[in-house]
């Protein structure tokens, strides 16, 4: 059995509940709930954005998997003209590269044996895939593995979660790799997730202006001490993604967001002028269970239908245009103030779209209000 089958296994051939409800008339509101609802005409329009952005700034596109943990999505950003698919586990890597998709990049150092083994047996199958490395001791864990591995250099620019935070330390690890007889250097990668949620573009260019400049120094410590300029500069992310390519450093980005946007994003500025370019197409569904107290109504989604981490999902679809939703225990939710007929149903944006995807076992993907399709959250989990 493959490493994806082990993931995976039988579910791949079980499409949940509202299987049956495919191609049918008004099946968008015929859906079990909670029903993780994805509006495929404003994916499409993000897919297709996103690539046309890239395109016309001369930077490549290898955007973030763990927004959406689906092969079918990745598959779908591959043929608009994406380079590679990034992700964050090595679940989603061994999802991914099993399934063949090309310029796979696991963007977090792997520490422990289990996940080591995994990913020497996924560079095996894939010749293009790639880690990343943010110490000295990494690199001896990953030539263990005695086989040929794509290696980024991880930059730390300033959100002290990974990769090296100083430019001697920066270059001596450059050096290391570049001295290894199984690793190959690959290029650098540096990320910064503190500012993509700062909602001003002035604000946002503020707090991360000065972490380009480190990268910058890196960058140009790496050629004239090593006479090394890297190939491949990846990173960044949807709320960098202006400042991103303006400052020309990166040759590609890692955004992830944009495929689906949420809460969160809604209340950024992307562009220092116009409209945000990218569409809320991600949703969650849920069913009024009760309506005993006909003015605070109680719907089937509450802690465990989306993310905590973020603010409160936003009501979109069911409901007057000023209500609010509430978290009301793990299964439940209410929107005080409305009067909702028993079994109506109610759509709101996702707070925070990766974490809640991961709640998920299946995308409704919706065009109008037909379910014209259900695929799976295939590389779910924590691994």
């Amino acid at each position: 059995m493959t490493m994806r089958n082990k993931l995976t296994g039988s579910r791949r051939l079980d499409l949940g509940p509202n299987q049956g409800l495919i191609g049918k008339p008004k099946s968008r509101q015929a859906l079990a709930t909670p029903a993780l609802v994805l509006d495929l005409g404003a994916f499409e329009h993000n897919v297709k954005t996103m690539a046309r952005l890239c395109k016309q700034a001369g930077v490549g596109l290898r955007p973030h998997a763990k927004t959406h943990k689906s092969v079918e999505i990745a598959r779908r950003q591959i043929a608009a003209g994406a380079v590679g698919i990034s992700c964050a586990t090595v679940r989603e890597a061994a999802v991914l590269v099993e399934a063949g998709l090309p310029g796979v990049l696991l963007t977090t150092p792997i520490v422990g044996n289990i996940k080591l083994d995994i990913v020497f047996g996924l560079a095996k199958r894939s010749k293009d895939f790639m880690v990343v490395v943010d110490n000295l001791a990494g690199v001896a864990a990953l030539e263990r593995g005695g086989r040929k591995l794509n290696v980024l250099v991880d930059i730390d620019i300033g959100m002290t979660r990974t990769g090296v935070p100083d430019i001697a330390g920066a270059v001596a690890l450059i050096r290391k790799v570049q001295a290894s007889k199984l690793l190959k250097l690959a290029g650098v990668q540096a990320y910064s997730g503190m500012v993509q949620h700062i909602a001003l573009p002035a604000e946002r260019e503020k707090a991360y202006g000065g972490q380009l400049k480190h990268l910058q120094a890196v960058l140009q410590a790496a050629s004239e001490e090593l006479g090394y300029v890297p190939e491949l500069v990846t990173g960044g992310g949807t709320g960098s993604f202006e400042i991103d390519r303006r400052a020309g450093l990166f040759t590609e980005c890692q955004c992830g967001s944009y495929v689906f946007m949420d809460v969160e994003y809604e209340n950024v500025q992307l562009l220092s002028t116009g409209p945000n370019p990218f569409r809320t197409a991600l949703f969650v569904q849920c069913t009024v269970v009760s309506n005993n107290h006909p003015t605070s109504p109680t719907t089937d989604g509450g802690f465990k239908s989306f993310s905590m981490d973020g603010p409160v999902a936003r009501l979109a679809r069911g409901t007057s245009k000023d209500a609010v939703y509430q978290y009301f225990g793990d299964e439940f939710g209410k929107i005080p103030g409305e009067k909702l007929q028993l079994g109506a149903k109610v759509e709101l944006v996702t707070p925070h779209c990766d974490p809640t995807v991961n709640m998920h076992d299946f995308y409704h993907c919706v065009r109008g209000n037909v379910l014209e399709d259900i695929w799976h959250v295939d590389a779910r989990g924590s691994l």
